[in-house]
C-alpha cells in the first residue's frame, strides 16, 4: 500500500508534491516535509487524479477556496462547469463541489474533469440525497451506503473531503441546554446529521467508526477536512457550547487521525465578529497542535446581505493575519441565492486580495515587496509596472482604459492636472536619486 504524504514525511521521505510545495512558497523543502510529518502543513492531491498541487498550513500563503454546485432549485450542469473554470481563472487555490441537486456523481465528475484544481467536498450531501430517493426519507440512510459514496468519491479523485465527524451526542446536548440558538443551524450537512441522530437515537457513525473514514480517504491520501456542522450562523452564537464542543472534538480527532497517518484539517466558523477571530484562532491551534485551519468567511455582521462578500473580506483578512490557512470565499449571493458566474469570480477574487492583506502581517518579510514595487510604480506614474504589479491587471486596465486622460497620459482622470505625484517628484528629484528608495 502507497504512503499518504504525513507517513511519508515522518519516514524522512521528501515527496515530488512537497518538493513543489516548497519550490511554489520559496522555502527549504526539509521545512516542508517536517511540518507535514507533524500535521501542520497538508498537500491537496488526491492519488488517483492529476491536479495542481496545493499545499496549506503552517508559513505557507494564505489560500483561498471557492465553492460551487447546483441546488434542488436550480440544476445546470453546464452553468457549473462555467462557474468552476471561471473561479479557477480568477485565481482560487482550491474548489469545492457542493452540489445537492440533479445527477450528484455527474456533475462532481464533469467538474474533476474541466479544472486543474484540487477539488473538495462534502459526502453527506449525496448521501442525505440517495437515501431520500432509495429509501424516502433521508434519516433511513444507512452505514453501507454512507461509506459506499465516501469511497465513490474519494475513487473519482476528490482531493480534500469535509466529513462532519465532530457532531455527537453529547454536542446535540450542549445546543439543547444552552437553548437553542439565535442563527440555528446553518450547516446543510450539520443539520441533516442532527436529524439523523435525533430520529434514530442513535450516535452520529462518523463519529462512532472515525477509524473506518481515516482508513478510506488514507487510501486515496484525501486530506480529512473536519467539518464544522454546529458553525455559528450568527455573531451571536458565535463561541458558544455547542460551537465550542464540536472545535474541541475536531481538534482532537485531527491528532488521532494524523497519528494514524492521514492527512488532517479543522474547519473553523461562518459567523464571528471581529473581536472574537484572533480568540477562535488560538483555540483551535493550541488544541490541535497547529492543524491547518479552513476559515468559512468568516462574517464579522449579520447585516450585510447583498455585500456579505465585503464583510467576508474583512473577517477573511483578520483571520489569515491572526493564523488561518485556508479562507471560503463568499459571494454576494450569500444567504440570498444560488451565486452566478459573476458571483464566483467577485466572491474569488475578493478572498484572494483579503489573503493577502492578511499575509502583509503574517508574514511581512516575505509579502510586502510586491505592495512596495507598487507604491514606486504609482509614485513614478509608470502605467506599466502598476498593471503588472496589480493583484488583478486585467481589472485595472479596463477602468484605466474606459476612463484614458485625453491631455496628459501620464496621470490619471481623478486628478489630472493636479496630480500630486507629478508636482512632488520635481520637487524632490534631487532627494530621490540619493534615496536607497529610488
Amino acid at each position: 500500500m502507497q504512503h499518504t504524504q504525513v507517513e511519508s514525511a515522518l519516514a524522512g521521505v521528501l515527496t515530488p508534491e512537497m518538493q513543489t510545495v516548497a519550490e511554489m512558497e520559496g522555502l527549504p523543502a526539509a521545512l516542508i516535509r517536517e511540518e507535514v510529518a507533524q500535521g501542520r502543513i497538508v498537500i491537496a492531491n488526491n492519488r488517483n487524479r492529476s491536479s495542481r498541487v496545493v499545499g496549506i498550513g503552517k508559513g505557507l500563503r494564505t489560500k483561498v477556496n471557492a465553492s460551487i454546485g447546483t441546488s434542488t432549485d436550480i440544476v445546470d450542469y453546464d452553468a457549473e462547469i462555467r462557474k468552476a473554470l471561471a473561479a479557477q481563472a480568477a485565481g482560487t487555490d482550491t474548489l469545492m463541489e457542493l452540489s445537492v441537486g440533479g445527477d450528484l456523481d455527474r456533475i462532481r465528475r464533469e467538474v474533476l474533469a474541466a479544472v486543474e484544481l484540487p477539488v473538495g467536498n462534502v459526502p453527506l450531501y449525496q448521501a442525505f440525497s440517495e437515501a431520500a430517493v432509495k429509501y424516502g426519507n433521508p434519516n433511513r440512510l444507512d452505514e453501507a451506503l454512507l461509506f459506499d459514496i465516501i469511497e465513490r468519491q474519494c475513487a473519482d479523485g476528490i482531493s480534500f473531503m469535509a466529513v462532519h465527524c465532530g457532531i455527537n451526542l453529547y454536542t446535540i446536548e450542549r445546543l439543547e441546554r444552552q437553548g437553542y440558538r439565535y442563527g440555528g443551524l446553518v450547516s446543510k450537512g450539520g443539520a441533516a446529521m442532527v436529524a439523523w441522530m435525533k430520529a434514530n437515537g442513535r450516535e452520529n457513525p462518523l463519529y462512532a467508526k472515525f477509524d473506518r473514514v481515516v482508513a478510506i480517504l488514507k487510501r486515496y491520501d484525501v486530506v480529512l477536512s473536519l467539518g464544522n456542522g454546529l458553525r455559528a450562523g450568527s455573531i451571536g452564537d458565535s463561541m458558544d457550547r455547542a460551537m465550542v464542543q464540536e472545535l474541541l472534538i475536531n481538534c482532537e480527532l485531527a491528532e488521532e487521525g494524523r497519528r494514524m497517518g492521514c492527512q488532517m484539517l479543522v474547519e473553523g466558523p461562518g459567523h464571528v465578529p471581529l473581536d472574537e477571530i484572533e480568540a477562535n484562532i488560538i483555540l483551535q491551534k493550541r488544541m490541535s497542535d497547529h492543524a491547518p485551519y479552513y476559515m468559512l468567511g468568516p462574517l464579522p455582521t449579520d447585516i450585510g446581505a447583498g455585500y456579505d462578500h465585503v464583510s467576508a473580506a474583512i473577517g477573511a483578512a483578520q483571520s489569515a493575519r491572526y493564523g488561518a490557512d485556508l479562507i471560503c470565499y463568499i459571494t454576494p449571493a450569500e444567504h440570498l441565492a444560488l451565486p452566478n458566474e459573476a458571483d464566483v469570480v467577485e466572491g474569488v477574487k475578493t478572498a484572494r486580495l483579503a489573503a493577502h492583506i492578511g499575509d502583509l502581517s503574517k508574514y511581512p518579510e516575505r509579502t510586502r515587496s510586491r505592495d512596495l514595487a507598487m507604491s514606486k510604480a504609482r509614485r513614478d506614474l509608470d502605467w506599466p509596472g502598476q498593471f503588472r504589479h496589480a493583484l488583478f491587471a486585467q481589472d485595472a486596465i479596463r477602468i484605466r482604459e474606459e476612463r484614458h486622460p485625453q491631455c496628459d497620459a501620464s496621470v490619471c482622470t481623478m486628478c489630472g492636472e493636479f496630480c500630486a505625484n507629478r508636482a512632488s517628484n520635481a520637487l524632490f528629484a534631487d532627494t530621490l536619486r540619493q534615496s536607497p528608495k529610488q
